[in-house]
Parts: structure tokens; sequence; C-alpha cells
């Protein structure tokens, strides 16, 4: 360990660097997911007719491996930042659709009714009532997905990203743990920290709407 504190004293700008570039990539990504997915949420859930159809499409996107879809993508749209943020904002889709998904579903019927006979139009119910109560629902995708971004941008240097994962493969190909530690646990430390950020506004939404 000795070794380790050392390199990351020698070299904690360039570690700073690595770490934003890691969450920029993540942080696209998720906004990317969020403008197309909570959309397809609601029109999954407006539509059940083309639930399965959205749902179905997220899921097979999400099972494919992180390494072979990344790969696929580089073919089409070559080496770098472009590519990486294309690959993790298709990741971070299912979670958003699915979540959103299901928080409109599980609106009460009877406050849909409530709204419906105050004279609310369909577009005023979904974002005065269905949407903010479906909200909870919606930051635990968002959670999800920023966990899973987070550990797959770890590979992004395999198609010439940059990001935390760039000291992983040279502490790897080097032999070298002090390296492979500097990008291995602030990448862990990232998604523990993101995971319990959003879970603190998940509590507080949450606890918003039931106030």
């Amino acid at each position: 360990m000795d070794m380790f504190f050392r390199y990351v004293g020698e070299n904690w700008i360039y570690l700073i660097e690595l770490a934003y570039q890691h969450i920029l990539m993540v942080l696209l990504a998720i906004l990317f997911a969020l403008v197309v997915g909570v959309p397809l949420g609601i029109v999954a859930a407006r539509v059940p007719k083309l639930a399965n159809l959205i749902l179905g499409l997220a899921n097979v996107v999400q099972v494919f491996p992180s390494l072979a879809m990344l790969v696929l993508l580089m073919i089409v749209f070559g080496l770098g930042f472009t590519t990486v943020v294309i690959g993790l904002f298709l990741y971070s889709l299912l979670p958003i659709i699915r979540n959103t998904y299901v928080g409109l579903t599980q609106v009460d019927p009877a406050i849909t009714e409530a709204g419906r006979g105050v004279g609310m139009s369909s577009l005023q119910l979904l974002f005065r009532v269905q949407l903010p109560l479906a909200m909870p629902f919606v930051f635990t995708g968002i959670r999800v997905a920023a966990v899973i971004a987070i550990g797959v941008a770890t590979i992004a240097p395999l198609i010439g990203g940059e990001g935390l994962g760039r000291e992983v493969y040279s502490g790897i190909n080097m032999d070298n743990p002090a390296r492979l530690y500097a990008g291995a646990i602030p990448a862990a430390l990232l998604a523990l920290l993101a995971d319990l950020f959003l879970g603190k506004l998940q509590r507080r939404v949450g606890q918003g709407k039931a106030a």
C-alpha cells in the first residue's frame, strides 16, 4: 500500500483529471438517457400495446455484453469519447424506462380520476399528478443507471476513451498494482458516492410526496 499512496501523492492531479473525464462521460450518458428514457416510459405506460416492445428492446441492449457493444459502436462511430458516451447512454436506458413505466402504472387510479373530476386535461394529469407521484421510481432508475454507467465506463480506454479505466488497464499491462488500485479504488468510490447521493435524493422526493 505504500507504493499506492506514493503513486497517488505524485500523480493526484492526473488522477483528478481522469476522474473528471469519468464523471463527465457518465453525466452526459445519464442526461441523454433521461431525455429519451422518460418519454419512452411515459409512452409505455399510456399505450400498453407498446409497453412490451419498448421494454423488450431496452432489455436486449441491457443484456448485450458491454465490451461487445462498445466494439460494435466503435465500428460505426470510431474511437473516443463520443462512442463511450453513446454506449453508456444505451446501458442507462432500461433502468430509466422501466422505472418511469412502473412509477406511472403504480399511481392510484382514484387520484387520476379525482384529477379528471376537477377538469384536468391528460397533459395536466401527467405533469401535475402522475409524474410527480412517480418521481421516487424515476430516481431509482437514475440511481441504478448511474452505478451501471460508472462501472461500464472503466472499459472506455479499450476503445480510445479516457477515465479511471486508463489507470486500471495501465496497471494490468505494466504489472503495476499501484496504478491498478489508483484507477479501481476511485471508480468504486464514485459508484458508492453516486448510490448514496441519489439514494438520499430518492428518499427526500419520496418523503415530499408522502407529506
